[in-house]
């Protein structure tokens, strides 16, 4: 392969004859030329639309000099975050801070700033006080307005205040940043502004043709404001649909978000694909052992784009919405090939998928002329009646995909839907699956069993669940294969109360399966749950959602998951008394745990009892269980 990495000296600008590049491109990841990374994508984009792109990734922050690399660039700075918002990356869900960084070189933390967005365009700005600055990415799309910061505990102001830049793109950039490019290079002309799709700007007036959102005041005195801003943000990121919002961010200035970018025609996806990267890490990365984030996707393709199946903790749906994108099977087949030509490519591609890989095509026709639907979604709580369902697309491209010259095994490992799986009469997609796709087991995310939790996640019923794992098991048994399913599972999501949290045990003590890691709910920005989580409010109902806060909560409903481990016994014998559920602690089969001391009584077993005579607490067991299934129906 020839193509050429971006500069990233000014000496590799001045050998393509550059005196100035016209962009720098500053980005907290490292520098990998591989389209799973954004800001491959979007230098890739640029430079095939004829401008200079300089690469500045992982710039020394604390110094202003570090962004003068270049000189002061002809048209701008863009600067992200990265992959992933920079808090994220830095700090696990208990705010702990991580050991390593998989987008950094060597996996090497704290080579970014927290805030990262923030502090670049902070020092720019000391570098060069008039240079325009578009910043991008998951940490600028998800806080474009005002938004809840789960690590510092407030409402803090849109990142584009904070960062002081001129725009802000969100969502998925490869329109928006090439209309901005364009925006800048004629001069930047303030009435042209709105006509920029997928762009947030400052305005020092209101915008009378906006759909006018609480005030960042307002957001942050009362938490029922928020919550209905939050909704309206929700509501309007629609592409077709979507109006134009504005939020007052002071006494002088306001926020205005220009519609959503329309999506990719599937020849624009396939493109934006087709673009020469090399597909590597920089080379300068090689002393210390390259980029871990690449050996996860290196040899993965991404074949669409969006979600409709919108879970309230996933921020997909606020990014890159609920309009599937996919790519035509002749592009992916074009890349497959590609990859076989790799000189590490041992005969596996690793995932063909996205972020869900069973949606290949949009929910339903009137999606793409009226948009989705306000107020509805596809697949919760049951499948609308007019979602088209089907796999044919998908199965043919995997058919294909496995009969290329070079290929030995071709892997889903991207979230399957299961209940989009079984809405689908045809099942010959989930034969397939079983019998090629995966290797031993296959990860799914039921999420939850309590009926009320699962409604505040927007995801289907444990019996959907339950229907998906006997068809599952079915198919594997007629091809004679022995594969496990492996649901991901979350605790503390807001609904989920210390009796949901036993709930989900009994369910897993009942099934057999004990999971080896428990995901505890992240308030990340620009997700429904997270505002749950905030406002103690489900903003589409108004109604009072419980929201674990304490750690000691937190901790329990984790241990209750993991109820066998031995470090576990104390915290859930002490879960299990505060959610009147004693009867599940003693040495009959239905119980979580055995008595400890702790409880006040003797650790001694008792006598066993013939099998000709129920224990008192046996059936007070199952009468209690069933009691709270109830209860947790009603709610």
């Amino acid at each position: 392969m020839n193509q050429q990495f971006l500069p990233v000296t000014p000496e590799e600008a001045a050998s393509r004859g550059w005196d100035a590049p016209d962009f720098v491109y500053v980005c907290g990841d490292a520098y990998v030329d591989h389209p799973s990374f954004g800001h491959a994508i979007i230098s890739r984009v640029l430079e095939h639309a004829g401008y200079r792109v300089a690469m500045l990734c992982l710039p020394p922050w604390q110094d202003a000099s570090a962004f003068t690399r270049f000189g002061k660039p002809r048209l701008g700075f863009l600067v992200t975050a990265g992959v992933i918002d920079s808090m994220v990356n830095h700090y696990t869900v208990a705010k702990k801070r991580r050991h390593d960084d998989a987008y950094a070189p060597g996996g090497r933390a704290g080579l970014r700033p927290d805030r990262a967005t923030i502090v670049y365009c902070n020092r720019i700005r000391q570098a060069y006080r008039d240079v325009p600055i578009l910043i991008g990415g998951v940490e600028a799309s998800l806080r474009r307005f005002s938004h809840y910061d789960y690590w510092d505990d407030k409402v803090r102001h849109s990142i584009l205040v904070d960062s002081g830049a001129t725009l802000l793109m969100y969502g998925m950039g490869e329109t928006s940043i090439l209309e901005c490019a364009a925006w800048v290079a004629r001069g930047m002309n303030p009435a042209e502004l709105s006509r920029l799709r997928g762009v947030c700007y400052m305005s020092k007036t209101p915008d009378e043709r906006c759909v006018q959102l609480p005030s960042h005041r307002e957001v942050c005195a009362d938490r029922k404001k928020y919550a209905e801003a939050f909704l309206i943000q929700y509501n309007e990121q629609d592409p077709i649909r979507g109006k134009r919002l504005c939020q007052q961010q002071d006494d002088d200035r306001y926020l205005v978000q220009n519609e959503p970018c329309l999506p990719l025609s599937r020849e624009a996806l396939d493109a934006v694909y087709d673009l020469p990267y090399t597909r590597r890490w920089h080379p300068m990365y090689d002393r210390d052992g390259g980029v871990p984030a690449l050996q996860e996707v290196e040899f993965s393709i991404a074949s669409t784009r969006g979600c409709f199946g919108s879970c309230s903790f996933c921020a997909i749906t606020f990014h890159q919405g609920r309009i599937i994108q996919s790519r035509s099977p002749e592009s992916i087949l074009r890349e497959a090939r590609l990859l076989t030509r790799l000189p590490n490519f041992k005969g596996y591609i690793h995932d063909v998928g996205g972020p869900t890989a069973n949606f290949r095509q949009p929910a339903c026709r009137k999606q793409l002329t009226q948009g989705a639907c306000k107020g509805r979604q596809c697949l919760f709580p049951t499948p609308c009646k007019n979602l088209e369902v089907s796999h044919a697309e998908l199965v043919d491209i995997l058919r294909r995909l496995r009969a290329l010259p070079g290929v030995k095994k071709v892997f889903i490992r991207s979230g399957l839907r299961y209940d989009y799986i079984m809405a689908d009469k045809d099942q010959t997609f989930l034969k397939e699956l079983c019998e090629h796709h995966i290797s031993g087991q296959l990860k799914v995310a039921p999420e939850h069993v309590c009926p009320y939790v699962l409604d505040r996640m927007g995801k289907p019923r444990r019996e959907v669940y339950d229907a998906f794992c006997r068809r599952y098991a079915q198919v594997n048994q007629r091809l004679g294969h022995k594969q496990y399913l492996i649901p991901y599972l979350m605790s503390s999501h807001p609904g989920s109360d210390l009796q949901a949290a036993v709930d989900l045990a009994c369910y897993l003590r009942d099934t057999g399966f004990y999971p080896e890691q428990v995901q505890d709910f992240y308030p990340t920005p620009g997700t429904l749950s997270t505002c749950m989580f905030y406002t103690g409010l489900d903003p589409r109902t108004m109604e009072r959602v419980f929201v674990a806060r304490s750690p000691e909560e937190k901790a329990m409903q984790r241990a209750l998951m993991q109820f066998r481990a031995p470090q576990n016994q104390a915290l859930v014998r002490k879960a299990l008394r505060l959610a009147g559920r004693e009867d599940l602690i003693g040495y009959d089969r239905e119980c979580l745990v055995r008595p400890g001391p702790e409880n006040g009584r003797s650790a001694v077993r008792p006598a066993k009892k013939t099998a000709a005579a129920p224990s008192r607490e046996r059936e007070r067991s199952k009468r209690s269980s069933k009691w709270a299934r109830a209860k947790s129906g009603r709610r």
